[in-house]
């Protein structure tokens, strides 16, 4: 009795085990592959956008002050008169014959 229910399950499986018929067809599950995009040709090119707007001026900057007039500066003295000077210029060689 105390081995019984061992012996009871080993003897259920073995006999399950023989009613299986080796020459039956057996039913095969085909599982398909990922599919692969495949990109097709290229599209026609679209309408071309519009031209953006033209942003606004800026400001004009304000114009500086007009710096004040420098003073003039004193007059020189009168330079010292020089001594004249008289250059002679001789005369031109004459040719020989």
């Amino acid at each position: 009795m105390n081995r019984s229910i061992l012996f009871t399950a080993l003897f259920t499986a073995l006999t399950l085990t023989a009613c299986v018929q080796p020459d039956a067809n057996p039913t095969v599950v085909t599982v398909p592959g990922p599919t692969v995009a495949v990109p097709g040709p290229a599209g026609p090119q679209g309408a071309t956008g519009n031209q953006g707007e033209t942003g606004n001026t800026g400001n004009t900057g304000q114009t500086g002050d007009t710096g004040n007039t420098g003073d003039t500066g004193n007059t020189g003295a009168t330079g010292k008169t020089g001594d004249t000077e008289v250059i002679v210029v001789p005369d031109q060689p004459k040719p020989r014959p």
